[in-house]
């Protein structure tokens, strides 16, 4: 079965549909002069545009969770991103250590609802440690966002947009986080532009400082009769577990290029044509990186011996078509987000707090099969199943010397 999505997890933010012109009102510009404006006033009246702040603690964002019936349905327990309004941000960072200022809070963009437009903000709370229990008290807990990726239903597109917008959020802060002095002259960094960019407070140095994202490629190696597909294990994987080759691009060469050298490096195996499929932004990537971008391809086998780099690699395995589709069960899938939808409740309920839930997908029932690859969460299971249906999202597979993209 084929798992067919608007756009990929972290994809198809409804916050940042449209740029807005710099006299727009929600415009980043227009909204850090309101919001200085409003933090100066000390009022607690609502703004228009009114604005919205989503605290983060520690690469957490706070997360609430509603109940099956509350939900209105029988798909288990639904979390929602724990918003709050600028007056009620500034009435829990009060007495806490982190001091509520326009370099404090990070602009991620806009969103017309039915009566008004909001503009939406993050905050990293880190250092507020008294928050924990307070929004513990309030059924709110700071969730990771792999747990939330997992937990999320991919077919509910309010939910995708949810997380795509966390995504976004935690790349920001993550980068503040690790830039914040001058990597030409070591002297402190500023927000610039509603945080959208740095500048180093450095009078004879100036320079500025964009937020960091690393290219990816990850690829679908095939055969040259299109019946199987390379498919790797790390160690890091969870049992059973197998999933595409990837790695990063180097400076100087081509996304072509880097699926070449990354597939010879790590299994032996000599690439020719190289067919682009769809990518990924990927804010739940490696500790010190605040986000990938997950470029995903077709790579075509010209050699079919394997020699596994095993500094990179536990195994890697020619598998056949058959073999791949019975990896893809949809129904541990499903299971598997109920399952970390349910935790997620839990956690935000004050019963399981702290747990690291990112292996959970695998939720095993009934016969175990010999292998499973990557939830629809990641690039990886549209790369793989795409192939294995014979189907790129509502074409038709097309065979090397033609072009595709999905997503």
């Amino acid at each position: 079965m084929s798992i067919n999505l608007k756009s990929h997890a972290f994809a198809g933010n409804p916050t940042r549909l449209k740029t807005p012109k710099s006299n727009d009102p929600f415009s980043p510009t227009s909204a850090f002069q309101t919001l200085k404006t409003l933090l100066l006033s000390q009022t607690h009246e609502p703004s228009s545009p009114d604005f919205k702040v989503l605290p983060f603690r520690k690469g957490r964002p706070l997360a609430g969770s509603v109940s099956d019936a509350a939900a209105g349905g029988s798909v288990g327990p639904v979390w929602h991103l724990g918003w709050m309004s600028l007056g009620e941000c500034r009435a829990f960072l009060q007495n806490s250590e982190v001091n509520l200022n326009e370099d404090s809070l990070v602009y991620l963009g806009f969103k017309s609802e039915e009566e008004e437009d909001v503009v939406y903000w993050a905050i990293d709370v880190s250092e507020a440690n008294g928050l924990v229990s307070e929004f513990g008290a309030r059924q709110f807990s700071f969730v990771e966002l792999r747990t939330l990726m997992v937990a999320t239903d991919w077919t509910d597109a309010k939910a995708m947009g949810d997380l795509a917008v966390a995504g976004h959020a935690r790349a920001l802060l993550e980068w503040h986080n690790s830039s914040r002095f001058c990597g030409y002259c070591g002297a402190k960094t500023v927000p610039m532009e509603a945080g959208r960019r740095k500048s180093c407070s450095n009078e004879l140095c100036k320079k500025r400082i964009y937020p960091r994202v690393d290219p990816v490629v990850i690829m679908l190696v095939i055969d040259k009769e299109n019946d199987r597909a390379l498919l790797s294990r790390q160690s890091r994987f969870v049992p059973r577990m197998w999933s595409c080759l990837a790695g990063f691009i180097e400076p100087g060469e081509s996304l072509e290029e880097a699926v070449r050298r990354e597939t010879w490096e790590e299994a032996g195996i000599e690439v020719g044509e190289v067919v682009y499929h769809s990518s990924q932004p990927w804010p739940v990537g490696p500790s010190g990186i605040p986000c990938q971008l997950m470029v995903g391809f077709f790579a075509y086998a010209k050699s079919l011996e394997i020699n596994v780099d095993k500094e990179e690699l536990e195994d890697a395995k020619w598998h056949s078509r058959e073999d791949v589709k019975k990896s893809l069960t949809f129904a541990e899938y499903k299971k598997a987000q109920r399952t970390a939808a349910a935790k997620v409740d839990q956690m935000c309920k004050g019963v399981e707090k702290g747990q690291n839930l990112s292996a959970d997908f695998n939720v095993e029932s009934g016969e175990l099969a010999p292998m499973f690859i990557p939830g629809p969460f990641a690039i990886a299971h549209h790369l793989i199943s795409s192939w294995a249906n014979g189907v790129n999202g509502v074409e038709t597979y097309k065979q090397p010397g033609s072009s595709l993209s999905s997503l």
